[in-house]
């Protein structure tokens, strides 16, 4: 009987329509905003994905491809791109750096990172890693910050890691880092 009187209110039945009216509005917007062209049939040619050859030529005709520029004699704006290996700073770093494994070398960011090293022949408890930060590419003392870390290690293996303020170490690097730098951009003039 309470059921019947429950349906049989036209106060509920009016808001149950309403409610049913506005899920079939969220529905239809719903549907309609999940595909990809509501009201359109035809294939929009701007959005059509290009195969890679029409992609090369839209790029070269923007100016954002690649250019023979010297050769056709058509010279664009660039850069100075400059690699490692036409670097004295950082070929004569890896060289005198050559005995240690490095964990990092990266000439982009400007770094190189030694692993830990320890001289057999010496106390082996001790161990030291190195840092290289190039600040500029010109031969010059402050063109290099050298990072010196030892780590000391007892018998039961606790390690405590320091820094090395000034050591003899960073002034052994720094100078031979330079000096070799140094031969090398001279032999590098004379190559051409």
């Amino acid at each position: 009987m309470v059921i019947l009187n429950f349906f049989n209110n036209s106060e509920i039945n009016k808001f149950l329509q309403k409610i049913l009216k506005i899920s079939f509005i969220f529905l239809f917007l719903f549907t309609l905003s999940c595909s990809k062209k509501p009201f359109s049939s035809d294939v929009d040619k701007d959005r059509r994905p290009m195969s890679a050859k029409e992609k090369r030529r839209q790029n070269i005709d923007e100016g954002r491809g690649a250019s023979l520029g010297g050769i056709m004699g058509a010279v664009r704006g660039g850069g100075n791109f400059e690699f490692s290996s036409s670097n004295p700073m950082w070929r004569a770093s890896l060289e005198t750096l050559d005995f240690l494994p490095l964990t990092t070398v990266d000439y982009s960011g400007g770094v190189i990172i030694s692993d830990w090293y320890s001289d057999n022949s010496k106390n082996n408890d001790e161990s030291i890693k190195i840092t290289i930060r190039f600040l500029s590419n010109e031969i010059r003392s402050n063109s290099l910050k050298i990072i010196v870390h030892k780590k000391t290690c007892s018998r039961n293996l606790n390690c405590t890691v320091n820094l090395l303020s000034d050591t003899i170490i960073k002034d052994e690097l720094r100078s031979t880092i330079l000096r070799e730098a140094a031969l090398l951009e001279k032999s590098d003039k004379k190559k051409k």
